[in-house]
């Protein structure tokens, strides 16, 4: 076992009937750690929070924390809080009742208690709202206090199940700063569940990418974009450009006909390949400059940048630029050779890229 992991989910499998949703599943998790659990729905990361939450109960496997077997500990002796989707704040009491609700079951004195409630709600930006009743707040004020309610118990880790998914757009974005502040604030693991690629970059310190029950791939935000390990981690974070190609030598591919340098080796000669290029490291250049020539065909302004399909080669593609080129115009393609990712195909569509964290 990793001796820095703060938990350990070790070979978990889980099936609802015949649906399985965990296969062999392991992953560290490090203490102080911002692990965000990225994937479609049905992926299996809600599931993955419920078994660390105490919620559910593993088929196979075995969850450890700080090395204890926790796997058959039920929720409330577990050193985890659950902030989920739905705030479910008790809407009969005030926000003060609402807070100290997990210290009063724990038996904690009432000058405790008042302390932990003005310390968590200056925590959360929310000084003097103790005697406020829930169904007065904003939903971004509901989910700080279901996020104070949590801390003020004090857990090790602060478990996050798309807690921001009710939200509009601004206030997401205010609540992923805050969230972020929290973590560093207070010096706890969180673990946050999300199907929004935006939000997973902003926040994690480690992005798990999962699909049908396997990891894909585990890594930082930047290396998660930057170096996606294969063609489904590429299509889910960002847009992509995702083609057919054949690995013609070390650093040499064969993209829709034409010959384009890379970085890449080891492949092998001639070896059919997944190729993913982002939108934004396709250059736009002279015809007569470019490795492959193809036509503008849609143009959208997007404020920070221009989007524009390409036609080349008979493939659609993708571009981000600050220079527009309007419909119609003859455009050469150019890509630096380190913004050109190489994969191996995989063997079948469900054929996992890795199981733990190297």
């Amino acid at each position: 076992m990793n001796q820095d992991a703060l938990i350990y989910l070790k070979n978990i499998s889980k099936s609802y009937g015949s649906q399985m949703v965990l296969d062999d599943f392991n992953l560290y998790i490090r203490e102080n750690e911002f692990l965000t659990l990225l994937g479609p729905s049905g992926c299996g990361k809600t599931t993955t929070l419920r078994i660390l939450g105490g919620f559910e109960t593993p088929d196979k496997g075995t969850v450890l924390f700080n090395n204890e077997d926790i796997t058959n500990l039920s929720p409330n002796k577990r050193q985890l809080n659950t902030v989920f989707q739905k705030y479910a704040l008790f809407t009969h009491m005030n926000i003060a009742e609402n807070i100290a609700f997990g210290l009063k079951i724990k038996g904690k004195s009432k000058s405790y208690i008042d302390d932990k409630i003005k310390y968590a709600l200056k925590l959360v930006n929310l000084d003097g709202y103790e005697k406020r009743m829930p169904d007065s707040l904003s939903g971004g004020q509901q989910q700080r206090i279901a996020i104070a309610r949590a801390i003020v118990n004090e857990p090790k880790v602060l478990l996050l199940d798309e807690p921001l998914g009710a939200l509009d757009l601004k206030l997401r974005q205010d609540m992923q700063y805050e969230l972020i502040r929290l973590k560093n604030e207070l010096g706890i693991t969180f673990i946050y569940v999300t199907h929004d690629q935006e939000e997973a970059l902003t926040m994690s310190d480690t992005i798990v990418v999962m699909n049908q029950g396997y990891i894909q791939q585990i890594g930082t935000p930047e290396k998660i974009y930057n170096e996606p390990e294969n063609a489904f981690v590429a299509d889910f974070i960002g847009d992509s450009n995702i083609l057919d190609g054949i690995m013609v030598k070390d650093e040499l591919v064969q993209i829709l006909g034409a010959n384009f340098s890379c970085v890449d080796s080891g492949f092998g000669l001639n070896k059919p390949v997944d190729v993913v290029i982002r939108p934004e490291d396709v250059e736009l250049v002279d015809e007569k400059d470019g490795t492959i020539t193809g036509t503008v065909t849609h143009l959208i302004f997007k404020g920070v940048h221009y989007e524009m399909e390409v036609t080349a080669n008979g493939f659609e593609w993708l571009v981000h630029s600050t220079n527009c080129f309007p419909v119609g115009t003859k455009v050469g393609i150019h890509v630096k050779p380190f913004n050109i990712q190489i994969m191996n195909k995989p063997e079948s569509e469900d054929e996992e890229a890795s199981h733990v964290e190297e």
